[in-house]
């Protein structure tokens, strides 16, 4: 994979990196601040400001391809077919919502566990769906299924009691999905492997007789928070995206020390090649909003999460602006900041629901 991911960046356009390179790392001329989004490099590697979309595009293959070098490189999905699944339970529960216990195939050896909520619909009509995503908890899948945890993080619940078909897999190593990241080397970064889960997760609800393909989000909270985020630049099927507690600049992250990034369950290669060093990582999350543009972006940041620093995210959103608005769509990005801790209060929530049913089902 490493060999394909160096193949496949010396026959493409110069790649942006960081302002501190190590020899391991591809290289250009000059280089732009991750951490803004109005610079790209031109074909010879200089530096030119964005006016346009069309520079912005450039500027967001780059993004791309600089994710790719920190995650690895995404697999090739022009041949896929149908995603096979296995339904193993079905409870039909009081407000009329079906909940299915399934296994979807993303690998020849590998099966998703999930929970499928298929809600109450009038007869021969499709309803949007979303992907919901869980937090860093044992239980994985079944809080955002409204099956144990904090009540405030039930959204996948509230959201098929709104009408949505909602699908929530376990996050590779949480809830029955017993994964062992050292017995499969393929994938450079678990962060690459759950990409690809949830990619396969947005093919299933595409193919499913009771869903409007065209009408699709994703929604997550901390650990599904950002994995929404990564997730929906790599998948612009996604129209909308909704991130509670789930990111903020890697400056701002305890203070620039993005150890908690690197384990086997994220990106190894952050310690590994660049030293956890916010400096050389070559890619950061005022890119990552900017390249979901002019998609459906919200985002529940309280003022008091001592994970994600609220001001590390509202210098996120200013940057992720200047994108929006060259697409014209800036009513397309919202931000809420609670006063609370790490969480997703009940009126953030429900704004959040009110923002999805905008865009999902106007």
């Amino acid at each position: 994979m490493k060999i394909n991911l160096l193949i496949f960046l010396l026959f493409s356009s110069p790649v942006v990196v960081a302002q501190t390179t190590d020899p391991a790392e591809p290289s250009s001329s000059k280089t732009v601040e991750h951490a803004k989004v109005r610079q790209f490099a031109d074909e010879q590697g200089n530096l030119q400001p964005i006016t346009s979309v069309k520079d912005w595009e450039i500027r967001r293959s780059d993004v791309l391809r600089s994710m790719q070098l920190v995650m690895g490189e995404l697999p090739d999905r022009s041949k896929l077919g149908k995603v096979d699944y296995q339904v193993i339970d079905e409870v039909r529960l009081e407000n009329g919502i079906k909940r299915l216990t399934i296994r979807f195939r993303t690998e020849k050896e590998d099966l998703v566990p999930a929970l499928l909520l298929l809600p109450k619909r009038a007869e021969g009509k499709k309803a949007p769906a979303i992907l919901a995503l869980h937090q860093t908890i044992p239980i994985g899948k079944q809080e955002p299924a409204g099956m144990g945890g904090s009540a405030n993080l039930h959204y996948g619940k509230e959201l098929a009691e709104r009408g949505y078909v909602v699908l929530i897999p376990d996050y590779p190593s949480f809830g029955d999905y017993a994964y062992d990241f050292s017995q499969h080397k393929q994938w450079m970064s678990g962060s690459l492997k759950a990409i690809w889960n949830n990619m396969r997760a947005v093919d299933l609800l595409q193919q499913l007789d009771g869903v409007d393909p065209q009408r699709l989000g994703v929604i997550g909270h901390s650990l599904g928070g950002h994995n929404s985020i990564f997730t929906a630049v790599f998948d612009q099927r996604l129209k909308v995206v909704v991130t509670s507690c789930g990111f903020t600049r890697f400056h701002k992250y305890y203070g620039g020390n993005l150890k908690g990034w690197t384990s086997d369950r994220y990106m190894p290669i952050i310690s590994q090649q660049y030293g956890n060093d916010p400096n050389r990582v070559p890619f950061d999350f005022p890119e990552l909003l900017a390249a979901i543009a002019p998609r459906a972006f919200f985002t529940n940041s309280p003022i008091h999460d001592d994970n994600f620093d609220c001001d590390g995210v509202r210098e996120t959103i200013a940057e992720a602006a200047f994108v929006y608005g060259l697409y014209n769509a800036m009513d397309n990005l919202v931000a809420k900041y609670p006063d609370s801790a790490h969480d997703f209060p009940p009126a953030t929530r429900r704004e959040a629901y009110d923002f999805i049913d905008t865009h999902l089902k106007q």
